[in-house]
């Protein structure tokens, strides 16, 4: 999941040789010195790398402490390529491609095509530049970059980017089972609407489920089911994706809820004879009154039945997908996808060799695989529901479905999922508070619960007074999101990489692209403010 950082967890990755090589730890990380002649070993150095990568080291020395720290810091593991290209897939991938759909409803699909693969464009690079900087600051650790860099305030500028972004992906899945909870358990108890009961309420259902299931789970000093989750989260959103281009499939244009604000013209019996009507649409599980205004959309429905109705005059418009779209909401859609394309924090340590060009090439096939992903999401959610997506995508269906066994599970599934991520990302929220606060104090099972139960209570505050999940994205992702893919890696960059004069061409890019994210991140903020104040959150106007 995004933003899902350890800075500890390095120390735990495994240390033996790989299952497929009987070399030592020794052979799978070189010496970058040579005893004998006090210079770079060229076994460090990757030979199909450019020039830029042949100079990561300065001068073609380290200084001995330096490099002992880095030493320290990086211990190989022994995952495979393919499993390098899985794990960062799973960190990038997170409940941001839930938000996708309003995004592109909002840019249209032409623009928000062309921002998507700008974004995951940029994140590469960002990632170019981190790796340089890891290999040249003599750091696998992001704080311990920004401390090199900047001292004190690169440290505290690190962490608190990191920490954001997690606390916000906390929030997003806390959202998701405020928003999801309540549908399960109407669906168990076959009511046709949410009864208003406390146990249908999504806001008391979060507290239950984080005092129950998350905070014990996030007393755990390690976090062993670490692997499992991960896989099954992100398996959980292919069949996410897979069930809402299935849905696209089934689903008739326009749908009925299209038309809730709008004025149709029928008189009374004609409303008597539709309700009589044996409906082709009742498989989908739509309610008497949806069912016959679903007839109202069809035009042979018309026909059949000898009902004159006059036609809405935006149905045609309700089922044309358009291709750029500027509105208030543009604001949030390039902040939904920073925060879709986090994964920065997230170690490369699980490669079997430490060796720059293969990181690089690991990232390249992960954001690859989820633009691929997102693309389809977000376009077959938009051309299901065009203008009227709601900001969470799955919880847009229930204005359309009932019951549903594959939403159903669907929705189990990524329910599951998201609790049990929770605690994942507390783990390093956590750790950091310790690093910051406690870092000459043993460990205390009192300040352990007592600093998770605080995490908890922010969280929870924030989604039950937070109105949507949306403002949620636009926040995180044009503040922390563009704090770690924009401007703490660029700033690294200038700062720690000395064998490049600053006038390089590659200096001026990144100073360039620092400039962008901080012009960036103001200006999305600024538009998001803007907007709170004039739609204010929970009004109509604001969603």
């Amino acid at each position: 999941m995004p933003g899902v950082v350890d800075r500890m967890e390095l120390k735990k990755v495994p240390t033996e040789a790989d299952d497929d090589s009987t070399n030592s730890l020794e052979d799978h990380y070189p010496d970058p010195i040579d005893s004998e002649k006090g210079t770079i070993s060229s076994q460090f150095l990757d030979d199909n790398e450019d020039g830029e990568s042949q100079k990561f080291l300065a001068n073609g020395m380290m200084k001995k402490k330096k490099y002992e720290d880095y030493h320290e810091e990086y211990h190989p593991g022994h995952a495979s390529f393919g499993m390098s290209v899985f794990n960062l897939s799973n960190a990038i991938m997170g409940s941001g491609i839930l938000g996708l759909s309003f995004a592109m409803a909002n840019t249209g699909i032409v623009l928000f095509t062309i921002l998507l693969m700008a974004m995951a464009i940029l994140s590469l690079y960002s990632v170019h530049l981190l790796l340089v900087t890891a290999k040249e600051g003599g750091s696998l650790i992001y704080e311990k970059l920004g401390e090199r860099a900047f001292g004190w305030p690169g440290k505290m500028a690190a962490f608190g980017a990191i920490i954001m972004q997690n606390i916000g992906a906390m929030s997003s899945y806390l959202f998701i089972v405020k928003y999801e909870l309540p549908e399960v358990i109407r669906a168990f108890l076959g009511l046709e609407e949410n009864s208003g009961e406390w146990y249908m309420d999504g806001n008391y259902l979060v507290v239950f489920v984080s005092i129950g299931i998350i905070l014990p789970l996030s007393l755990l000093k390690n976090l062993g089911y670490l692997g499992y989750t991960s896989g099954f989260s992100l398996s959980c959103m292919v069949f996410f994706l897979g069930a809402v281009i299935y849905k696209k499939s089934q689903l008739p244009c326009p749908l009925p809820f299209f038309y809730h604000n709008s004025n149709l013209s029928m008189n009374a019996s004609d409303m008597q004879g539709l309700y009589a009507l044996p409906n082709h649409l009742d498989q989908m599980d739509f309610s008497q009154d949806d069912a016959s205004l679903a007839a109202l959309g069809s035009h042979d429905a018309h026909h059949s039945i000898g009902v004159h109705v006059t036609p809405h005059p935006d149905e045609e418009e309700m089922c044309t997908p358009k291709y750029f779209v500027f509105n208030t909401q543009t604001a949030y859609t390039v902040p939904i996808l920073a925060f879709a394309f986090v994964c920065h924090p997230e170690p490369y340590s699980d490669l079997s060799k430490c060796v720059r060009k293969k990181m690089q090439n690991v990232s390249n096939l992960s954001i690859l695989a989820m633009l691929i992903m997102y693309m389809l999401s977000a376009l077959f959610g938009y051309l299901t529901f065009y203008d009227n997506v709601e900001a969470e995508l799955l919880h847009t269906f229930t204005k359309v479905y009932k019951f549903d066994t594959l939403l159903l599970l669907v929705r189990l599934a990524v329910l599951t999922a998201v609790t049990l991520t929770v605690p994942i990302v507390l783990f390093p929220i956590r750790s950091s508070i310790n690093t910051l606060l406690f870092s000459k104090h043993e460990f205390s099972w009192t300040r352990h619960l007592l600093i998770a139960a605080a995490i908890l209570v922010f969280n929870n505050l924030l989604v039950i007074f937070v109105p949507t999940i949306r403002d949620i994205f636009g926040f995180i992702g044009s503040s922390a999101a563009t704090m770690l893919i924009f401007i703490l890696p660029a700033a690294f960059y200038l700062r720690l990489v000395k064998s490049l004069p600053f006038r390089s061409p590659q200096k001026i890019g990144a100073a360039v692209f620092l400039v962008v994210g901080i012009i960036f991140m103001i200006g999305s903020l600024s538009l998001i403010v803007l907007d709170w104040v004039h739609n204010p959150p929970g009004s109509s106007g604001g969603h």
